[in-house]
């Protein structure tokens, strides 16, 4: 079975309405998805975010110019006071090359320095309130795009086990086009770190297809 959900009927995916989704992830939830194009990340990115700040959690976005552009003019539209969340570090949103540069040594992920970087950011994000946090990443689809499988691997374990001591929900996004030769091999190493993959196929943005890792099965 394809980790795009193409042929839901098999039992392996669930179905969930977007709102209950996102809503219900745990705090300790390490999700990914392998998206077919922008758009449905960022249909997907958009429910992670608005969900929690309607439950006063803080959000954190890593990524690249133009999803933040996107977000930041989506947010716009929908009502929220873009430069108050920020502002109160409720909303966070930080440019993933950047972010990558603060600790990323002769093309390995460095941990100390990538300790330091998301401690102060999640500090900041829980402020005095201590808010519970949830953070998105596109650093990993990065350095796998520029061809880093190892650094890649090596970065999403680093953040699963710093989500799990600090205990705070973390969506991954690659897009399927970075994955050529040998995809399963490589989808199974991405996998083997998240509890949750989200189906990354064109769908009604109501309702998020998943499933439980590890992922076993073949890639269409």
């Amino acid at each position: 079975m394809s980790l795009l959900p193409g042929t839901i009927q098999q039992n392996e995916w669930k179905q969930c309405q977007t709102s209950v989704f996102w809503g219900e992830i745990a705090p300790t939830d390490h999700l990914v998805q392998i998206y077919e194009n922008d758009d449905i990340v960022l249909a997907s990115l958009e429910g992670f975010i608005v969900s929690g700040l309607k439950d006063n959690d803080a959000v954190i976005v890593i990524a690249t110019a133009g999803h933040l552009t996107y977000l930041n003019e989506r947010l716009t539209d929908l009502g929220y006071d873009v430069q108050k969340l920020k502002a109160s570090n409720q909303y966070i949103p930080l440019n993933a090359h950047e972010a990558l540069a603060e600790f990323m040594r002769d093309g390995w992920p460095n941990q100390e320095l990538f300790l330091k970087m998301v401690n102060r950011v999640i500090n900041e994000a829980r402020g005095d309130a201590k808010r519970q946090v949830r953070a998105y990443g596109e650093m990993v689809a990065i350095l796998w795009e520029q061809g880093h499988s190892g650094a890649t691997v090596q970065l999403e374990n680093m953040w699963h086990k710093f989500c799990l001591s600090e205990a705070f929900c973390l969506f991954c996004a690659y897009p399927k086009s970075g994955f050529t030769q040998d995809a399963q091999a490589s989808i199974d190493h991405i996998c083997a770190t998240h509890s949750k993959i989200i189906g990354g196929l064109e769908k009604s943005k109501t309702e998020v297809f998943y499933r439980d890792s590890n992922c076993t099965k073949k890639v269409s």
